[in-house]
């Protein structure tokens, strides 16, 4: 392929059309980011943290692409040095030492320091010449179990140290994990390297160590005497942090890559070699070490370049891990008959050049304009634009898809009292529009859940609860979508206000009946009438969702069937 500045300008624009503009990948992180703060002081008050990782929580939003969950006890400490110990209390913590002397770089042994204080840290334990380890084998039994237990799960099987299966049709890779911001002795070079090649910035590398690490339950080698006991440090909170220091060309050529690998290299084979895990470490090592152009025009020769990175891997046998290089990939995995195959494979792909992309359906859809049409030409900032009723049905689908799910009114309480700390804080529109709407459905939650629990003695305490609540669903009628007033009627209705049910319904059913109403992906045909208000006044107008009503909690009782 000729013209390589033209067509790199023709792939980057297609890219944003296929993985994401600018503007679409910041919402969904800002969005995700308002989740996890506006969530994380509930976990703690349950014990139970639980982080979204992997592609999804960097920003791609491919059809084929699972989520991964990471979920880890709080109480549960690991250290790296017996010195850290003091930092924890015994009698509240569960103090477990990382042990990486006799284990393979990357892996350590978890040693246990004191009295274990629940029965999934007592289940995985066995003993060693007197000293309780913990068993990657028994600890991935036990959270398969609990997973399989759970009936909101379906398909449910182990992969790797974690749990699979699906949950509402979305498939999930979940793993029960062991938390630490004690960083060990075998990743000081790693963090003197970052600082050596000023890749990630200081701000980043600094925000990396106080978040730590984490470890899972499997190990290097399975016919290793010692693989029961290995665990895999984990970096997923470090890898989404630095993906999203890349600029827009570098997230969409790791998308390139990540395209080409699935319809390309392992196109039609079952147990394919390389994963996209290998592609990311590809972008770190090559962000880091090498000098690029990092612009739309040459997005093609990033991805040679990138490319050649990983041929060179597979020819040398070695794919270093970016945080622990000692750590060798392909360990284990790549046999000298699977090596020879797999590096024919892409040296086929290398002779062809860079018109290998045409191979993959995607990518071919993109390039065949240009190629047929030499005078056809995009200019980059052309991918940058897209109408305001398209980010808005972006950012609606990215803030509708969180649920609040608190059934405990302590964890309630605790929620709202996270959203109301939050609204002293400054944020970015789309973070500030996500608290808006979060802020509504605590709301919500917390009307109906207080209204199940709750028991008045006397009709004037009845009707005083009654007022209070009803203020509260207005409130939450005025911050959030359309649709949320609908709760409002629904409360009307469960205590016998009928007249003031239909008044209300009637009143919806007017807003709701406006053409720039945004309803899943309909709507929007008048939405121009809309535009030139903030996104905020834009959700409370021109924004409806579908109903989500908890199965534990009592809406009206006519509904109890359906729930």
């Amino acid at each position: 392929m000729d013209h390589i500045p033209r067509l790199s300008e023709v792939l980057y624009v297609g890219l944003c059309d296929e993985i994401g503009t600018p503007t679409e990948v910041a919402i969904r992180r800002d969005v995700r980011d308002m989740e996890e703060m506006i969530k994380k002081p509930v976990q703690l008050c349950t014990g139970t943290i639980y982080l979204i990782s992997g592609s999804y929580r960097e920003g791609f939003r491919f059809d084929y692409s699972d989520r991964d969950v990471m979920f880890w006890i709080h109480s549960h400490k690991m250290i790296s040095k017996l010195s850290q110990s003091s930092i924890y209390d015994p009698s509240k913590h569960t103090i477990i030492l990382m042990e990486e002397s006799d284990t393979p770089p990357g892996f350590v042994k978890l040693h246990l320091l004191t009295q274990p204080r629940d029965d999934f840290i007592q289940s995985a334990l066995v003993s060693l010449n007197g000293i309780h380890f913990l068993s990657n084998l028994l600890w991935k039994e036990k959270w398969l179990q609990r997973t399989e237990e759970n009936k909101q799960y379906q398909n449910v099987d182990s992969h790797g140290p974690c749990s699979n299966g699906y949950f509402h049709h979305i498939e999930f890779d979940q793993a029960l994990c062991l938390s630490s911001v004690h960083w060990t002795k075998i990743t000081s070079n790693w963090i003197e390297r970052c600082l050596h090649y000023t890749w990630p910035p200081e701000y980043v590398l600094t925000e990396i160590l106080k978040n730590g690490f984490h470890c899972v339950a499997i190990g290097n080698n399975i016919l290793s005497p010692s693989y029961e006991l290995e665990w895999r440090l984990s970096f997923s909170q470090a890898e989404q942090k630095l993906v999203c220091t890349m600029n827009h060309t570098q997230f969409l050529c790791y998308g390139l890559l990540k395209i080409f690998l699935k319809e390309v290299i392992n196109h039609s084979i079952r147990e394919p070699l390389l994963c996209s895990y290998h592609i990311k470490t590809t972008m770190f090592w090559i962000n880091q070490l090498e000098t690029i152009q990092w612009y739309p025009n040459n997005i093609l020769n990033c991805f040679w370049k990138c490319f050649k990175y990983i041929i060179h891997c597979v020819y040398r046998g070695e794919f270093p891990n970016f945080f622990i290089p000692q750590n060798n990939m392909f360990s284990n995995k790549l046999i000298e008959s699977t090596r020879s195959c797999l590096l024919e494979q892409l040296n086929q792909y290398y002779r062809m050049g860079v018109s290998c992309l045409l191979l993959s359906p995607t990518l071919r859809s993109i390039l065949e304009p240009a190629l047929r049409t030499p005078s056809f030409v995009v200019h980059f900032f052309e991918g940058h634009i897209k109408s305001v009723v398209e980010v808005d049905f972006q950012c609606r689908d990215e803030i509708f898809s969180i649920f609040m799910t608190d059934r405990q009114y302590k964890e309630i309480v605790t929620q709202f009292k996270s959203v109301e700390r939050l609204w002293q804080f400054s944020f970015l529109p789309y973070q500030t529009l996500t608290l808006q709407y979060c802020t509504a459905q605590t709301f919500i939650n917390m009307v109906f859940i207080a209204a199940q629990s709750s028991s008045c003695r006397t009709h004037k305490e009845r009707f005083s609860l009654e007022r209070r609540f009803c203020n509260i669903l207005k409130l939450a009628g005025r911050i959030g979508c359309v649709s949320d007033l609908l709760y409002l009627a629904l409360y009307y209705y469960r205590f016998g206000r009928y007249h003031g049910t239909v008044r209300l319904i009637h009143f919806i059913r007017k807003r709701l009946s406006q053409p720039f109403i945004l309803y899943n992906r309909l709507g929007g045909q008048g939405y121009e009438a809309v535009c030139s208000l903030s996104p905020s006044q834009r959700m409370k107008m021109a924004w409806a969702d579908t109903l989500k009503l908890d199965a534990s909690v009592l809406y009206i009782r006519e509904l109890l069937l359906e729930q």
